[in-house]
């Protein structure tokens, strides 16, 4: 589930979800509370925190609640966290847009967005790039764009930026692709 963007949890009460997405049990009932609160659960999230920031790895806190009716745990996460990756949507937005629209080599992109140099200082690879591509190209990441592309990895990666910068706000048109696609993810689920 998708909550407000953002590294501090919403109160229990903001973040609880209407009604269970297993069950479709309302959260409230006759004056009862059917999906409690839960606690909070810490998720890694790696990647620039806007374009031309350096790479950090932080903890984003996300909330928990509990279905009553079915006993389902449901998770709600900031609009940043992408289900079972570790980088932002925003920073993997970014990352293709590099690699996909300005032809940035693979090494170039994982320093800049990955904050990440082998132990000898060498830039190499990134297989992940490819890996999200195919992820995109299999509509299993973002799959709301509907931008099932067909290609190589890197033609791929230039179609899901250019369908996320199609998504970016107004006031980030004037900006460069990779801003445009970094904003433009903010707004996917």
């Amino acid at each position: 589930m998708r909550g407000q963007s953002g590294v501090s949890p919403s109160t229990t009460d903001e973040a609880r979800p209407r009604t269970c997405p297993r069950c479709g049990q309302p959260a409230f009932e006759g004056g009862e509370v059917w999906i409690h609160g839960h606690g909070v659960v810490q998720r890694q999230q790696r990647g620039p925190e806007a374009p031309g920031k350096v790479a950090v790895k932080r903890e984003v806190a996300c909330r928990r609640y509990r279905c009553k009716a079915c006993t389902a745990v449901l998770t709600v996460v900031p609009a940043s966290v992408l289900a079972r990756k570790h980088f932002s949507g925003a920073a993997m937005a970014l990352a293709l847009a590099l690699w996909g629209l300005c032809g940035w080599s693979a090494a170039q992109v994982r320093a800049v967005v990955g904050g990440q140099l082998p132990a000898e200082g060498k830039p190499r690879g990134w297989r992940t790039l490819a890996r999200w591509a195919r992820q995109v190209a299999d509509g299993k990441l973002w799959a709301s764009l509907d931008s099932r592309a067909k290609g190589a990895p890197r033609q791929v990666a230039a179609r899901a930026a250019q369908a996320l910068c199609g998504r970016a706000p107004p006031w980030a048109r004037a900006a460069g692709l990779p801003h445009q696609a970094f904003a433009g993810a903010c707004h996917v689920s």
